[in-house]
């Protein structure tokens, strides 16, 4: 399956906004041992919005993350349900796909 993963990434500091990108980095590593293809769409969406001329960079952001995770067949939540990870949970959910809150939910492929 390809699995999104998703988990808060705004933080006050740079230093917290970096260990929640690493969280969701080593959660990826996690799901693409269990035999699946991790995507990350703030992984995708970061370098694009830092070189465009976008005026809501956050909402930028959404809007890749949102698109990339659409092309998934089950999502793993990572942490709290933010903004952003509820509006991707609602992506999956409302196409009737799993969502995972653990890695050991996931099942072995």
């Amino acid at each position: 399956m390809i699995i999104g993963v998703a988990g808060p990434y705004s933080a006050p500091t740079e230093e917290q906004r970096n260990k929640n990108f690493e969280a969701m980095n080593i959660a990826a590593a996690r799901v693409y041992e269990k035999g699946h293809i991790p995507f990350i769409g703030v992984n995708m969406a970061l370098p694009v919005v830092a070189q465009a001329n976008a005026n809501d960079k956050y909402e930028a952001v959404m809007e890749i993350s949102l698109a990339v995770i659409d092309k998934c067949e089950a999502i793993l939540i990572i942490g709290e349900e933010s903004k952003g990870v509820k509006r991707e949970k609602d992506v999956l959910l409302s196409k009737g796909l799993p969502v995972y809150y653990s890695i050991d939910e996931i099942p072995q492929n």
